[in-house]
């Protein structure tokens, strides 16, 4: 197997724009790190939505991409995902088509549930119904990509000849992800053909869940080449082992906690994921995260050294993964600027030519 396509991440933490004059300030500043990691030849870019959270600070993503579209030429990118009950589809659809348009093809659309319950009841949309939602909307996008008018009865929906403008840029739509945690989800995507992302779960176990993707996926008996998969990693690097170890250790640790007891200490609290399995391994994941770095290190969920280590142990992890777009994490909590930038350098510079 080739190979995979690399780009960057975004957190969005809350001290992002907490910790600046302005919001635009913390955009402007991330968008320089997304022109950075064009110029050293990367060529993906994702962020993430949240809404009310310690993370996805960045909660319009249509609107930033927009911005940052203008900004760059080259380098494909998304919100990975767009959590599909907290949008009208039409209107959705609508925004990515313009997006799509304003970068001429380059929007990569993630679709997902969504994981949060707090984030559901703030905006008070069922969250035991979200998959269900999600589901019909992620229809009402397509026809809204690729018919001239939509009409839809649904349960959450209802549109009497709807005229959606603009069509996307990519014909006939933009690539669809969807994001993955459950059997259920990886059995939807692999029914529509769809690609795949994942985050969190420690290698072995998204290594069991990409094959079990792409047997659903096989035996739906697609005539397709087969959708992709992505993966989303912690990533510091800097000239040694110890100083990339130095430099992130302090801050890797809260690249997910870091601000949550803001949300913890409202009136609604912080509310998690519904108790399932795959929910009680996420738990047990995001608690291991704060122990220290050894964890991240020890289950993949971070590449942390010189360019060197760090290519060898993406080898190594795409070796029991079989990822297709890897995408690096640069910033997380309050590690600085200087040093996010110059792990974007290295690693496009420095890391994706010796996996190539």
């Amino acid at each position: 197997m080739a190979m995979a396509d690399f780009g960057t991440y975004d957190l969005f933490q809350w001290n992002v724009i907490a910790n600046v004059p302005e919001a635009v300030d913390a955009y402007d500043q991330h968008m320089r790190e997304v022109k950075l990691a064009e110029e050293v030849g990367l060529k993906y870019h994702f962020i993430i939505e949240h809404q009310g959270n310690n993370i996805g600070q960045c909660t319009s993503p249509a609107v930033y991409l927009s911005a940052l579209a203008q900004q760059t030429k080259t380098i494909r990118f998304g919100a990975m995902i767009f959590q599909l009950p907290f949008y009208n589809p039409i209107r959705l659809a609508q925004d990515a088509a313009t997006l799509d348009q304003l970068s001429r093809g380059r929007l990569e659309f993630g679709a997902g549930l969504g994981v949060l319950e707090h984030e559901f009841v703030r905006w008070n949309i069922p969250f035991e119904q979200r998959r269900a939602m999600s589901e019909e909307a992620l229809n009402v996008i397509e026809q809204a990509w690729t018919q001239e008018t939509v009409t839809h009865e649904g349960k959450y929906w209802k549109f009497d000849e709807a005229i959606p403008v603009p069509k996307p840029y990519q014909k006939p739509r933009p690539p669809i992800w969807f994001g993955c945690h459950s059997p259920t989800s990886f059995e939807y995507a692999a029914k529509h053909n769809y690609d795949v992302s994942q985050n969190l779960d420690i290698d072995p176990v998204i290594a069991e869940k990409f094959d079990y993707w792409r047997r659903c996926w096989q035996e739906h008996g697609h005539k397709t080449e087969m959708p992709r998969t992505f993966l989303t990693r912690a990533i510091h690097v800097a000239e040694t082992d110890e100083q990339a170890i130095e430099e992130a250790a302090p801050h890797i640790v809260k690249a997910y906690s870091y601000g949550i007891e803001r949300v913890q200490n409202t009136r609604i609290g912080y509310r998690g994921t519904e108790g399932t399995p795959t929910d009680q391994e996420l738990v047990r994941v995001f608690q291991g995260m704060t122990t220290g770095i050894d964890f991240w290190l020890e289950h993949g969920l971070a590449h942390v050294g010189s360019p060197e280590t760090v290519a060898r142990r993406l080898q190594e992890q795409h070796a029991k993964i079989g990822f297709d777009v890897f995408c690096g994490r640069h910033r997380f909590a309050e590690i600085p600027t200087e040093q996010v930038e110059k792990s974007i350098r290295l690693f496009g510079e420095k890391v994706v030519p010796a996996l190539s």
